[in-house]
């Protein structure tokens, strides 16, 4: 039976970043990168928005997403002189009603704690500053002066998994079908052509796949795949003030943001409206009843638009609090978990990958505290909420 010192299941941006950062932080035994869709065309990575925000409600959240940025801005010293992801730092701009006003308002005042760099527009400066928008029934929005936009999320995962097979990572492109399990230690893995691999250690960064991942060690994980639709349109008549809007979110959640000379954009469903098919079909009505005619409302400049592309995304959907899993389990101490990122894997993958390399490599979290993201929330079903899912 061969054997791995580290086994990493899921080759997207964080099972990469945590390869990546495996070698930053020293460690120079084997690292296997389990992935079971070497084309990356079917994961979260690839089918993700690419946004980068810190706005959010959860301290952790905004540290992971920093962390992130940190990285674009160095991308050149840290991968080459070519690396380039096209993060266009437009911000972000989130608006509330009346009633979700107090909220961003918190969430804006622990944003700036944390070092964000954003503030609170309400009435005419909002008018002011976006001429294209309508805000009828808006109190107020939180908008990114830096640090917040969006990125080519292939071409960051990319460079990630590149910097981490010139050291050395191997990819395996088989699915993982077994988990041997001795005890409080994952002993050995078993893949779809049959070969088994033994491991010191097993990290799993399968996005979708995460709670099926941990119970082939079984382990309980509330982490599923939610589908999400996201369109690409066409508006002739859009302003050079509209291109250059930043990635807004209107009260009712409904988002858009410019993408080359077209925008994208996309409604997350309630709960009691999640699709009940995993699969790759795109809803159309779901565009046309229930983003369109808001949408056009709060911007007018949408009344006259075509749907000329669309896409179905998935989320690694945390259905406990939409917050992240990271870390070590608390009896199995060789399974690792970073998962759940529930739409935020992309800008917190970084970060994350560093965490659990640090984990691995000194026992202990060196640049973030991760403690409270922990699978112990998970066994005590004790939530920390995110607010500000998008």
């Amino acid at each position: 039976m061969e054997h791995v010192d580290i086994a990493i299941v899921g080759g997207g941006v964080v099972g990469s970043a945590t390869a990546y950062y495996l070698r930053k932080h020293g460690f120079s035994g084997s690292i296997a990168i389990i992935e079971k869709d070497t084309t990356y065309q079917f994961g979260c990575t690839g089918r993700s928005l690419g946004g980068l925000r810190q706005q959010f409600s959860t301290p952790e959240n905004i540290e992971l997403s920093k962390f992130g940025l940190k990285l674009l801005r160095n991308l050149k010293q840290e991968f080459g002189p070519e690396a380039d992801v096209s993060f266009h730092e437009n911000g972000y701009l989130i608006m509330a009603s009346a009633e979700g006003l107090p909220i961003l308002e918190e969430n804006h005042r622990i944003q700036l704690a944390n070092g964000a760099d954003n503030i609170i527009l309400k009435g005419s400066d909002l008018a002011a500053r976006f001429s294209w928008l309508m805000d009828d029934g808006v109190a107020g929005g939180c908008f990114g002066l830096s640090g917040e936009g969006w990125l080519d999320p292939y071409s960051l995962m990319t460079l990630l998994r590149k910097a981490a097979v010139a050291t050395g990572v191997k990819i395996i492109p088989h699915e993982l079908t077994t988990v041997n399990r001795s005890g409080d230690k994952i002993t050995s893995v078993i893949l779809s052509n049959g070969e088994a691999l033994s491991c010191s250690s097993l990290v799993n960064a399968a996005g979708t796949a995460a709670g099926h991942v941990a119970s082939l060690a079984n382990i309980e994980l509330p982490v599923g795949p939610r589908k999400r639709y996201v369109y690409l349109l066409d508006c002739p008549q859009a302003s050079e003030a509209l291109h250059g809007a930043p990635l807004t979110v209107e009260p009712t959640g409904i988002y858009f943001r410019p993408e080359g000379r077209n925008f994208l954009c996309g409604l997350s469903p309630e709960e009691h409206e999640e699709p009940a098919e995993m699969n790759w079909e795109v809803d159309y009505s779901w565009f046309e009843e229930r983003i369109w005619p808001p949408l056009a409302e709060r911007v007018p400049q949408f009344e006259t638009i075509k749907v000329i592309n669309a896409w179905v995304g998935q989320y690694d959907y945390n259905a406990l609090d939409q917050n992240a899993i990271i870390g070590a389990h608390p009896e199995v101490t060789n399974f690792y978990f970073a998962n759940g990122f529930s739409g935020h894997g992309l800008q917190q993958g970084p970060a994350a990958g560093n965490a659990i390399a640090e984990l691995i490599v000194h026992g202990t979290y060196r640049t973030i505290d991760l403690a409270r993201l922990g699978y112990d929330r998970v066994a005590r079903d004790e939530p920390l909420f995110e607010k500000n899912v998008i």
